[in-house]
This record gives structure tokens, sequence and C-alpha cells, in this order.
């Protein structure tokens, strides 16, 4: 089965106690053969745990190490061939040996829950809506719920811009300075992208902004 998922017993420093929720970040990419879900299909996505948050006090992990990928059978006929060529996804071998998404939705979901622990799991992506609009649309479709809820999620474009007081065309990943980006590569393969925006996400709340 295609899959990464490293320490999956390992939960995320426990949160503080008493009635104030809990954040437990998952950095997120999915790679695609078209623009919108239903009509096109999600090839693959990963997820990476990004730390916690009390309100108070974030705790970045220490490696960006406990993740989980799948690739996914394609669900209709219709691609793009220039997204294609962008992931290099082979749609032929995931017809074959792709993971169901009833499947995929279903173990990333229970991933998700037992690593959050009683923490909300709340999900971040560069930028938030495309990432968001895919997993979303395959967690209701597929499994009828979505353990990010409908609307736990963190765009971190959006933050990039408020903190460093730039309009949001100007806040993309290319424009950002060299002390918040990530040594990993951007390659467009779903656990590269997902690790490298785990470790801006960490960067970008540790800044204390513009200076």
């Amino acid at each position: 089965m295609p899959h990464v998922l490293a320490h999956p017993n390992t939960a995320p420093p426990a949160p503080a106690t008493g009635d104030a929720p809990v954040d437990a970040y998952f950095s997120a990419d999915v790679e695609t053969d078209g623009p919108i879900p239903g009509e096109y299909s999600m090839l693959s996505f990963a997820l990476v745990f990004a730390g916690t948050f009390d309100g108070v006090t974030y705790i970045r992990p220490n490696q960006m190490d406990r993740t989980f990928l799948r690739e996914l059978r394609p669900i209709s006929r219709k691609f793009q061939v220039e997204a294609l060529q962008v992931n290099g996804l082979d749609r032929r071998r995931l017809r074959r040996s792709g993971t169901r998404p009833e499947v995929a939705m279903r173990e990333a979901a229970q991933w998700v829950t037992a690593l959050g622990g009683n923490a909300k799991p709340v999900l971040v992506a560069y930028p938030l809506s495309f990432d968001w609009a895919w997993l979303y649309w395959y967690f209701i479709k597929f499994l009828g719920e979505s353990p990010f809820s409908y609307s736990r999620c963190f765009d971190l474009k959006t933050a990039v811009a408020v903190k460093r007081g730039v309009p949001i065309a100007q806040a993309g990943r290319d424009r950002l300075p060299d002390f918040l980006r990530s040594p990993s590569r951007h390659t467009h393969q779903a656990m590269d992208d997902a690790i490298e925006q785990a470790e801006i996400f960490a960067n970008v709340f540790q800044w204390n902004g513009r200076g």
C-alpha cells in the first residue's frame, strides 16, 4: 500500500489542563489531476503534524516526522494533462494500485483523531483554499464527516500577509524572507510539500512579526 506513517503511536505534547480549547495543527498538501473535486480526482494527499497551541504557548515539534500519506484511485475519467505534468503522478498506475477513497479518508480521519488526542485538529495550508476544498469534499463524500469539522482551518498565506504587513498578492511562498523559509524543497510531491509547509507554519507562528 503506498503510504508513509511515521510514529503512529506518538502523541503530541499534552494539552494544557482546564476548559480552554487547544489546537493541534496538521499541514496538508494535495496533488490532483484538475482544478475542482468531483469532476476531477485527488491523486495523493499528505498530512504532517505541525504542533499545538493553547492560546498562550505554541509547541513546535522537534521534527516534522509524524506524517500520513496516501495515493488514491481516480474517481472520474476527466483529467488535465498539465496537472499531471506538474505532479508526475500516473493515473493508470493509480487505477490499479491506488487506495480506494473511502478507505483513505477513513484512515486519515482515524490518524488525525488519534494523534490530536484531546486537542481540536486544525488543517493548515498555503494557500488554504485549494487543499481545503479537496480534502473537505473527499471527507464528506466518502466518510460523511471531516476530522476538521466544517471550518477548523488556518490559511498560512493570510497569516504571512498580516504579520509582514503586505497585501495577499505579495504574501506568496516565493516572496518569503529567508528566515521564514523551510530547508525542505518544494517538489509538487504531497509529502515533501506538506513537510515544507509545516516548517514554514512553525516559523511564521513563532515570529513576532515584520521586523
